[in-house]
């Protein structure tokens, strides 16, 4: 029976084209391995580098350029780990362990010769352990029971509801009432004002006659004399100006023959 991790799709994490291989000292002590006691100029191996993933383990393979011919392979379960780990002196290098069929495995360095290589590197298996941690605690809390008291937002039998759609509540459009309880007052009926009297006939001075009697008329005037009898006065000449249309009106109309008693009547005659 085939296994879990077989029946797993295999997918492509990274491809690097070149890579080159070194071979290790074995470590004396548990101090960080340092790039510098390597033979950096004179590789053991150059190939092509892919790193894939299938199921939550990833695989780093070291391969031919040409032929694809598989050199040797790291199997990755954790990162970092002792699978792969990093030198303590540079950035471009690791160090790998390497496992064939048999179970048997060695330690050998990679090294590449750009540093945006080693970062996508890098990068690729931080992602994919990121996404194995985050299915482990999905499953964790897909087994482990909920013990939060659920919120029920069904209807209980017998329940029911009332909607009202499209019925609209009509305004009250009543007229206020003030504050006393009596309405306003009606606006005045349309009409025409009267105009003005004419300036002339308001700023004529008036001189009683000698020996005159109380009671009798102080003045007998005609409209047709006016200029020689009215005094110049300054202040008539202002008036004239604010009612200049209405003297207009006034020279057009008849004689008019004003007639001024001493009993405070005013008599018009035409």
């Amino acid at each position: 029976m085939a296994s879990e991790g077989q029946l797993d799709y295999e997918s492509i994490l990274c491809v690097k084209p070149e890579v080159n291989v070194y071979r290790i000292p074995p470590r004396a002590s548990n101090r960080a391995v340092r790039a510098a006691d390597w033979k950096l100029d004179a590789p053991d191996w150059t190939g092509r580098m892919r790193v894939t993933a299938r199921g939550k383990v990833a695989y780093v393979k070291l391969e031919d350029k040409v032929s694809g011919e598989l050199f040797a392979q790291a199997p990755v379960e954790e990162y970092p780990g002792i699978a792969v780990e990093t030198v303590s002196d540079s950035s471009r290098y690791f160090v790998l362990r390497i496992q064939d069929d048999n179970g048997r495995s060695a330690f050998i360095g990679i090294g590449f010769g750009d540093r945006g290589d080693a970062f996508d590197f890098n990068v690729a298996l931080q992602d994919h352990f990121k996404w194995v941690k985050q299915e482990n605690e999905f499953k964790k809390q897909a087994q482990a029971p909920d013990s939060t008291p659920k919120l029920d937002l069904g209807f209980k039998e017998g329940q029911t509801i009332t909607l009202n759609i499209g019925q609209s509540k009509k305004k009250d459009r009543s007229r206020p009432q003030s504050s006393g309880g009596l309405g306003f007052l009606p606006p005045p009926p349309g009409g025409k004002l009267a105009p003005p009297p004419s300036s002339r006939a308001t700023n004529l001075n008036t001189q009683p006659t000698a020996g005159g009697a109380d009671t009798g008329c102080l003045l007998d005037l005609d409209s047709s004399n006016s200029n020689s009898v009215a005094p110049s006065n300054p202040t008539s000449t202002a008036n004239n100006d604010l009612w200049g249309d209405f003297d207009s009106v006034a020279q057009k109309s008849p004689a008019v023959r004003l007639n001024i008693c001493t009993d405070r009547q005013l008599t018009l005659s035409v």
